[in-house]
C-alpha cells in the first residue's frame, strides 16, 4: 500500500503525546507523504516545525479557517501573504480556506471576502486550493465561479449530494473531491454519489485527523495510518483492485499538488 494523506492536522495538541509514533506508523501503513492545512496564525509555528522535522514526508498549506476569522483578518491575512511572497516559501497549497456557516451565519459577508482574498492567493502563487466548505454550497460556488477557469484543488472532506458533486466538478475542472472517513460509515450515502457521479480521476484520500475516523474506529482519534481503510472502500465502490486505486489517488495527488516531487510507482 501507498498513499498520500492530502488534509491532516496532526501538528495538533491531540498528537502531543504520541505524534512521533503516529507518523511512524503512518510510514509503516505505506504513507508516501502527510499535506499539512493550517488553521490560522497560532498553527503555522507548530505545522512548520513539523515539516522541518521530516522535511520530505510532511509539506505546510497556509490559509485561514472559515470558523477562526479574528475580528479584523486583515492584518492576519496580511502577515500570511508575506510568508507566500519569499521565493523559497515551503508551501505546497493555500488553505485550510472556504465557508462555514454550519454553526455561525453572522460573519457570512466576511467569510465570503477572506475566502476571495485567499484564493486570488492561489492564482497569484501558482498554487492549488484546500476548499472547506460547509452548509454553504451556493456561496462557494459563486465565489469562486470568477476564478474557475485559473483555480485548481480540492473540495476537502466532499459529503455533499449527487447535484453537488456533478456541480463542482463540472463547474471547476481543476479541482477534485477529497474523500475521507465518511465514505466508510455505515448510513453514509456517499458511496452512491462516488458510483454515479463521480470519475475515478477526480478524488483524493484524507483522513482529516484527529477527525472523522473511518470504521471500525469511529468514536476513536483519527489519524493518517487509517488511510487504507478509505482506499479499501474505494476500490469497493468503483470495483477496482486496491493496487490500481491507489496508483489512480497517487496520480491524482501528484497532479493536484504539482509541488510534490515523487513519481508513482
Amino acid at each position: 500500500m501507498q498513499f498520500i494523506d492530502t488534509h491532516t492536522h496532526i501538528y495538533t495538541e491531540e498528537f502531543d503525546a504520541d505524534r512521533a509514533e503516529v507518523v511512524a506508523r503512518a510510514q509503516r501503513a505505506g504513507a508516501r507523504m502527510l499535506l499539512l492545512p493550517n488553521i490560522d496564525e497560532a498553527s503555522i509555528a507548530p505545522m512548520l516545525r513539523l515539516c522541518q522535522e521530516y522535511p520530505d514526508f510532511c509539506h505546510p498549506m497556509i490559509g485561514l479557517h472559515p470558523t477562526e476569522l479574528p475580528a479584523d483578518p486583515a492584518p492576519m491575512l496580511h502577515r500570511m501573504e508575506q510568508m507566500l511572497q519569499q521565493a523559497d516559501h515551503p508551501f505546497v497549497a493555500v488553505g485550510e480556506v472556504g465557508i462555514d456557516l454550519y454553526w455561525d451565519q453572522s460573519r457570512r459577508e466576511e467569510q465570503i471576502a477572506t475566502f476571495a482574498q485567499q484564493a486570488e492567493w492561489a492564482i497569484r502563487y501558482h498554487l492549488p486550493l484546500m476548499v472547506h466548505s460547509r452548509a454553504a454550497h451556493h456561496d462557494l460556488v459563486e465565489t469562486l465561479l470568477p476564478l474557475r477557469k485559473e483555480l485548481t484543488g480540492v473540495f476537502h472532506c466532499f459529503g455533499g449530494t449527487a447535484e453537488e458533486a456533478e456541480e463542482l466538478l463540472t463547474t471547476f475542472p481543476g479541482f477534485v473531491l477529497g474523500i475521507g472517513g465518511v465514505v466508510t460509515f455505515k448510513k453514509s450515502k456517499l458511496p452512491a454519489v462516488l458510483h454515479s457521479t463521480v470519475p475515478l480521476n477526480r478524488i483524493v484520500v484524507e483522513t482529516d485527523a484527529p477527525y472523522l475516523t473511518p470504521h471500525p474506529y469511529r468514536g476513536e482519534r483519527n489519524e493518517p495510518s487509517h488511510i487504507p481503510l478509505i482506499i479499501a472502500k474505494l476500490a469497493e465502490i468503483y470495483n477496482l483492485p486496491i493496487e490500481k486505486m491507489e496508483y489512480q489517488l497517487l496520480e491524482n495527488t501528484l497532479r493536484t499538488f504539482p509541488k510534490l516531487a515523487i513519481s508513482t510507482p
